[in-house]
């Protein structure tokens, strides 16, 4: 055989091998479309290149270590507050001292220690668990006026000037301690002669204060 011819024949094998490369080439690049479709039809999303989607989002807290009831009932009486917390209510307990006063004020007395509280800037332990307050201070409370029902309590800024998350603060505090009449509503007042309503805490409001319209009534007898 010919140098020519063996050059001639190791050309050909070298473009049998060339061939043989782009047949595989070829199948290769058909199998990933197909491998892709194939994964597609499991369920399964086929990636070119790893992903990286970042660590998992962490949840908000809300939690506050159990206080010490003994300890906190030697300095006052203990309390439910209703804050603000991943944007619901969360309950907190506080201690609050009242001052000795006529029986008929009674109510008075307690829904004002309870807006004190609920105006006043969360413990450093609350804002490390995320828990806000949107009641502005200098809120004050008085009782009923001539003629309303005995469980009236009238705010010093109109309930309907409060933001959403403050009356909804508000009105589930009260509904939940000795200043309403019952355990599921509280009848509150502005400082003018509009008529009081009755407000009602739903497991709704207390879930989204921020765009739940607290239940509410004309109270009987105003």
């Amino acid at each position: 055989m010919s140098e020519r011819h063996t050059w001639g024949v190791r050309r050909t094998c070298a473009a049998h091998e060339g061939r043989v490369r782009v047949t595989r080439a070829a199948r290769l690049a058909l199998a990933v479309p197909l491998l892709a479709v194939t994964l597609a039809g499991c369920g399964i999303r086929a990636t070119e290149v790893p992903t990286d989607f970042g660590p998992a989002p962490s949840r908000v807290p809300c939690t506050l270590n159990e206080p010490d009831i003994g300890t906190q009932s030697s300095r006052g009486i203990l309390v439910q507050v209703f804050l603000l917390c991943s944007s619901q209510l969360a309950p907190v307990d506080r201690t609050v001292r009242i001052e000795a006063g006529p029986a008929a004020t009674d109510r008075v007395r307690a829904a004002q220690a309870l807006l004190d509280e609920l105006s006043e800037s969360p413990s450093d332990a609350e804002k490390q668990a995320n828990y806000t307050t949107d009641v502005p201070q200098g809120l004050t409370v008085s009782g009923p006026g001539r003629g309303e029902p005995d469980d009236t309590l009238r705010l010093s800024t109109p309930p309907a000037d409060l933001t959403p998350y403050a009356l909804a603060q508000v009105i589930c505090t009260f509904s939940d301690s000795a200043a309403a009449s019952d355990g599921d509503s509280v009848t509150l007042g502005g400082p003018g002669t509009d008529a009081p309503r009755r407000y009602e805490c739903t497991e709704s409001v207390r879930s989204r204060p921020g765009s739940e319209t607290p239940p509410q009534t004309e109270a009987e007898g105003a």
